[in-house]
């Protein structure tokens, strides 16, 4: 150790008394109240390399589509997937310590979480997006993984989650320093053998960034794509922290279902929108009288289902290979109705967080969809199915796409960029326009709303997060409402990022769907 505990705590750890929890997607909060949780997380990761014996573990400095002034950070497996969920106690129970208990008590914990593992050096991964607090929460996060644990650490500056993500599993697997150029020359590569056997036809296609770390990444790899002279990118601002998410983005064109800042209206291009840190994509495309229609998470996974689905039965693998399709409450109706009626796909429920969705769809499926509606998912490809593809006596232009398919889609978590051009190499073999796609089913009308809350801890839901337990009687006045609109559904579940809870509405028309979300949201304001 080469400062006193002490010391570093009384330096580092400058907020006190307050509350920390590490949600769905990690620890996330005003970025001024988050100096100690990355002092807390610097150990956490520390930790969870040594357990390991020393692998990389990967350390994200985002806040994803949040705003400017917000941060946050999430610990990633050296797999590449997200922390296991056993050790978010640990994370969360150590940044309360840091925050709210005498020193004693600090040091004691911190003695009995780092000791019998001193002789193993960490290694962590760690880079950041675009955020102005991103390089002072790094030198919170460094100062305790180098000053009590003498930590290796390569810091790849400005990243993508999903490039953080896949660069902590690449390092992981050649156990050597990985330049960023891997990411873009892997998925790049599986491109060009896709577009080998299959040639490339694409619309004009629009990028939205959202102004964030995603619009210099873009620009890196239109450099090397052949695709790119059809390919253009706007909110690529990332050097104006202040238009971060604001007015475009996944999430601002999931909630508003409209056209972001900064796009020309054309009905021959076909757009889609990142959000801040790039880990989930929705498309997006207007009719010839410029209606605006949205092809989010849920019509990318039944993209995906129909187009896997039609390979594996060409390869006649469908009776070999098992796949399926994750999803959450928030999935829209009409997609679980397609994907169980017309493609004969079976389908899961899970909690929101794509944490629970990957380990369903790695769990229990050869081939397993996940994507929640926002847009943030991706496909995972059992070991089963590499072998099968692998060693199949028919290697075929299908059995190959399907093989290089698995391979453009980044598996360690979702990826904007990833899943995008996975999605236009889709579209582009089975020749669909936008509106084609759109056309294989129509959505419910649906709202999302988020109501501020004192205490977003009590609201708390069982099956799924379909249905509240508490507040004691709100589910009852839930159903009762849901129960006098047509094709009526609707669900209250706490935010993991924030102090507010989600109300889901969906209905036969447009009218019903915004009475019922009006209904809902009052409830839960007598509620609060």
């Amino acid at each position: 150790m080469r400062e006193p505990l002490e010391s570093l705590i009384e330096q580092y750890c400058t907020t006190r008394g307050y509350r920390y929890v590490y949600g769905t997607a990690g620890f996330r909060d005003d970025s001024e109240k988050l100096d100690t949780v990355m002092f807390a997380t610097g150990i956490v990761a520390c930790l969870r390399s040594q357990v390991l014996n020393g692998k990389p573990v990967g350390v994200m400095i985002t806040a994803s589509h949040n705003p400017s002034g917000d941060n946050g950070v999430k610990v990633v497996e050296p797999d590449g997937s997200m922390l296991i969920q056993s050790w978010e106690s640990t994370a969360t129970e150590l940044a309360n310590l840091l925050a709210n208990r005498p020193l004693e008590d600090i040091k004691a914990k911190v003695g009995q979480l780092t000791s019998g593992e001193s002789s193993v050096r960490p290694q962590l991964i760690v880079g950041r997006d675009s955020r102005v607090s991103g390089p002072h929460l790094l030198s919170c996060l460094v100062a305790s993984a180098t000053s009590l644990f003498d930590a290796k650490i390569t810091d790849y500056g400005l990243l993508t989650t999903p490039q953080l993500h896949f660069l902590t599993n690449e390092t992981m697997i050649t156990g050597a320093h990985v330049d960023e150029q891997a990411y873009f020359a892997h998925f790049l590569g599986a491109w060009d053998q896709i577009a080998a056997l299959q040639p490339v036809k694409l619309p004009n296609v629009v990028v939205d960034c959202a102004n964030g770390i995603g619009g210099p990444k873009m620009s890196a790899l239109l450099t090397q794509w052949g695709f790119a002279k059809q390919c253009s990118v706007i909110n690529d601002k990332c050097d104006e922290p202040e238009l971060l998410n604001h007015g475009c983005g996944a999430d601002f064109v999931k909630t508003s279902q409209r056209l972001p800042n900064g796009v020309k209206p054309n009905a021959n291009d076909l757009y889609c929108s990142f959000d801040g840190d790039a880990d989930r994509v929705v498309f997006y495309y207007l009719d010839q009288n410029l209606g605006f229609h949205l092809l989010d998470g849920d019509k990318i996974s039944t993209l995906f289902a129909y187009f896997v689905a039609k390979l594996l039965k060409q390869c006649k693998l469908d009776s070999i290979l098992s796949m399926g399709v994750v999803q959450t409450a928030y999935a829209n109706g009409s997609s679980t109705k397609y994907l169980q009626d017309n493609l004969q796909v079976p389908v899961s429920c899970t909690k929101t967080g794509v944490k629970h969705l990957h380990h369903e769809a790695v769990n229990n499926y050869d081939i397993g969809i996940y994507f929640e509606a926002n847009g943030h998912g991706t496909v995972m490809f059992s070991n089963k199915f590499h072998e099968t593809v692998t060693n199949h006596a028919d290697q075929t232009p299908e059995l190959k796409i399907l093989k290089y398919l698995a391979k453009l889609i980044n598996q360690t978590v979702g990826d904007a960029i990833s899943d995008m051009m996975a999605v236009l190499a889709v579209l582009s073999i089975l020749q669909w326009s936008p509106s084609r796609w759109d056309r294989e089913f129509t959505d419910l009308p649906n709202k999302l709303t988020k109501v501020v809350v004192s205490d977003r801890s009590a609201f708390t839901t069982t099956d799924q997060e379909r249905r509240l337990v508490s507040p004691a009687g709100l589910q009852d006045k839930i159903d009762e409402a849901v129960a006098r609109i047509k094709s009526g559904r609707s669900f209250v579940r706490a935010s993991g990022t924030e102090d507010a809870v989600r109300v889901y509405a969906e209905a036969a028309t447009q009218s019903e769907k915004d009475q019922l979300s009006s209904i809902v949201g009052d409830l839960v304001r007598e509620y609060c």
